[in-house]
């Protein structure tokens, strides 16, 4: 009965700061104080009095801390689309985010127009050219552009700095720890690939090294907890120091006071942020109560840590880590013995004790990913169980390394002996994302969550064996069919693939979302136009096209939706044709490319060459533009025909200004068959351009329910009034287009 009302507790806890943190003006800590004491007063005499009152006490607390720090959040609110000059210091790791920025979370000491700052205490998000000295601890002097942060943020102001200096380094422990990760993280960089850039996340929670297409798989396999300091990294850490104690003789009480202690100096190492302090706390919890021998008293202190840090950080009620962490935890606890019974009567006990902890976790979690994200890991538990072994093993003898940096001999034999395990982790990640099948794209959201936690009941239904006949029929019967469709995802999706399309085809307009990715074949080669995204879209188009290899990619311009999977194609790729580039984000992409054997050429109008016996040139843009540098209006267009091509005009995202100078060049002529749209069909077009091309099929490779409201109704009608057949991949999904004895012929995954 306690574990139910602290579970109760800490559920209606979270409820409250949920609300509270979306509606921070309300007069919250009167109410919740004024409601605690009238429920003190009512229900004193009854049975559940104190229970009701601690809940309404705890809703006070929560609700006073939030408006305690609203002032200081309006104020830094105020700055909202203003240039400000802030002095802050730094609370959390940084990281490197895809804008180029080093991203890190930070406290305001001053704040305010340039010239001008006035002291505000309020958290806030800052983003800066990678700058060294950016540890947990320093104070630094920012300059920038502020954005306001939603109410259910904990940072209340995000800071684009222009400009940022070092005022004060890190000094104590946080310096100490700060020197001693940049050592490690210098020596894994001496370390080959796959593992090297790994190591440093396993070990120390340092992402920075960690390349997009590793993340991404990563994230595909379902072993992303591993890249970045979570409960399971901390329970490693307290495992490892408990069992080394008890292997020299240590008492019980003597191993569990070690290991916290181990357990505190592991969060200074990696910075005590937010999220390492609610792992700490997690991992910390659930290890005592196992370790201790009360495991029945583990769901309480479970839930009272999670009302305690409600009430100390209520923001965290919002995000999903902090959902994740406690699930996780519960599933440590409660699910992972009976899985543990279930599993033994189908396997051996070691494998058995392997698979139920990451399998709990998973099927706890699941339900909770599903609400916020919109691919669900399908080969997650398989891979967790082969990446099981090996995590323990790079996080204890990375951190070793890490810590034995003033012997550097050691440290380096320590480092390569760590880096093995970290590159088994990489491999098992790589090669489950590249499985046909291995995620599954879903809308995010409560119907998702439902559906996956359907699923999940199911499974440990099958596997805990209840009592009930008629529930374990049922639950089989879920398994059964949910395996079967996965099943038939993977054939269709993998080896049967190509099965499912007409093996005519020579253009192919894949349907990747909002974004460009648009095949094109003659004979035995072909090109890729462009890649959008989503690399798991981009692969799924790749097997139902039968495509293995890409002789020739054409990256257009560097927009996320043009070259976002770009990575995910190095050492499929023979040679690289790509526009104009202007930032060092834009170089790392060819720079993968390269180191995966693609040939790089740069493209401007002029440029021409084979594919197959197809011919393409490149009609824009004019060589060393200064007009158009970079960007949309710098996009490859390219003009391809011949070899069974229908004759096509792919025009990236140009405006209506260089379509215009495209048109008055005099290179666009004679006829086309095909034409693809420009921009994804935003309202921006040159109709003189459609005209002269006079293409009786328009392809538009566009997002369902884009922001952007792409295509454009204008853009529309332009089409149709010059007669073309305007085929959308949001309607009609893959596009596959063919000639038959002199005729253009069509075919579409989906029928309007």
């Amino acid at each position: 009965m306690t574990d139910l009302r602290t579970a109760v507790l800490a559920l209606v806890l979270w409820g409250t700061s949920l609300l509270l943190i979306h509606l921070p003006h309300l007069a919250a800590p009167a109410i919740g104080v004024g409601a605690g004491g009238a429920a003190l007063l009512i229900l004193a005499r009854r049975r559940s009095a104190g229970m009701i009152v601690l809940m309404l006490l705890c809703g006070a607390a929560v609700a006073a801390n939030i408006a305690g720090a609203q002032s200081a959040r309006d104020a830094l609110g105020a700055e909202d689309g203003h240039v400000v000059e802030a002095t802050i210091e730094v609370s959390s790791s940084a990281s490197l985010g895809a804008d180029g920025r080093l991203w890190f979370d930070a406290q305001t000491i001053t704040v305010g127009p340039p010239g001008h700052p006035r002291a505000i205490a309020a958290p806030v998000r800052v983003g800066v050219a990678p700058i060294d000295g950016a540890d947990l601890g320093a104070v630094l002097r920012v300059s920038g552009q502020g954005k306001r942060a939603g109410d259910g943020e904990r940072a209340a102001l995000v800071v684009f700095g222009s400009r940022a200096e070092v005022a004060q380094p890190a000094s104590g422990v946080f310096a100490i720890a700060a020197t001693t990760r940049a050592d490690f993280i210098e020596r894994a960089g001496t370390l080959p690939e796959p593992g090297a850039g790994l190591l440093p996340g396993l070990a120390v929670g340092d992402t920075r090294a960690v390349s997009e297409e590793v993340n991404g798989a990563m994230l595909a396999s379902g072993l992303s907890h591993l890249t970045a300091v979570s409960g399971a990294n901390c329970a490693i850490v307290v495992a490892a120091v408990f069992w080394f104690v008890s292997l020299l003789g240590g008492g019980r009480v003597l191993r569990v006071m070690l290991s916290l202690l181990s357990l505190s100096a592991f969060v200074v190492l990696v910075t005590p942020e937010p999220s390492v302090i609610r792992a700490s706390v997690m991992a910390a919890l659930a290890m005592l109560t196992l370790l201790l021998g009360r495991p029945s008293a583990g769901l309480a202190m479970l839930s009272l840590a999670v009302c305690g840090l409600l009430v100390v950080d209520p923001w965290l009620a919002a995000t999903p880590g902090f959902a994740l962490s406690a699930a996780a935890t519960a599933a440590l606890l409660v699910l992972s013995r009976p899985l543990l019974r279930g599993l033994r009567r189908w396997m051996p006990v070691p494998l058995a004790l392997a698979l139920s902890v990451p399998l709990a976790a998973q099927l706890v979690c699941g339900p909770i990913v599903a609400l916020f994200s919109d691919t669900q890991s399908v080969i997650g538990v398989v891979a967790n169980l082969l990446a099981a072994p090996a995590a323990p093993i790079a996080t204890v003898i990375g951190l070793l390394a890490c810590l034995a940096a003033p012997l550097p001999a050691l440290a380096d034999v320590l480092a390569a002996a760590a880096w093995l395990p970290a590159a088994w982790i990489q491999t098992t990640a790589v090669v489950a994302a590249g499985l046909p099948g291995a995620t599954a794209s879903v809308p995010a959201g409560p119907v998702a969550a439902l559906v996956v936690a359907v699923l999940s009941i199911a499974a440990t239904l099958v596997l805990t064996r209840p009592r009930s006949v008629g529930l374990r029929l049922a639950a089989s019967g879920v398994v059964v069919v949910a395996l079967a469709v996965s099943a038939a995802r993977m054939l269709l999706i993998g080896p049967l693939g190509s099965m499912t399309t007409p093996a005519d085809w020579t253009i192919a307009a894949c349907d990747i979302g909002q974004g460009d990715a648009v095949l094109m074949r003659s004979g035995d080669q072909s090109a890729l136009v462009d890649t959008g995204a989503d690399s798991e879209a981009l692969s799924a188009c790749l097997a139902k096209t039968g495509t293995e290899r890409i002789d020739l990619l054409v990256l257009t311009h560097f927009d996320l939706d043009h070259v976002g999977a770009a990575t995910s194609l190095a050492g499929r790729v023979d040679t690289v044709l790509h526009g104009p580039v202007a930032e060092p984000a834009d170089q790392r992409i060819l720079d993968e490319l390269a180191a995966g054997g693609a040939v790089l050429r740069a493209g401007a109008a002029g440029t021409h060459g084979s594919l197959g016996s197809a011919e393409w040139r490149v009609v824009w843009p004019p060589p060393d533009s200064a007009a158009f540098p970079s960007g949309n209006d710098a996009s490859l267009v390219v003009d391809v025909a011949g070899g069974g091509v229908p004759r096509m005009l792919m025009l990236g995202d140009l405006s209506a200004a260089p379509q215009r100078q495209l048109l008055s060049s005099g290179r666009v002529r004679g006829e086309y068959a095909v034409v693809k749209v420009a921009h994804h069909g935003s309202r921006d077009q040159e109709a003189d351009l459609y005209a002269q091309v006079d293409a009786p099929v328009a392809l538009i490779s566009v997002g369902e329910d884009n922001d952007y409201g792409h295509p454009r109704a204008e853009t529309l009608s332009l089409l149709d009034a010059g007669g073309a057949r305007v085929l959308r991949t949001d309607q009609r999904g893959l596009v596959l287009l063919g000639e038959r004895a002199g005729r253009l012929v069509v075919w579409t995954e989906r029928q309007e």
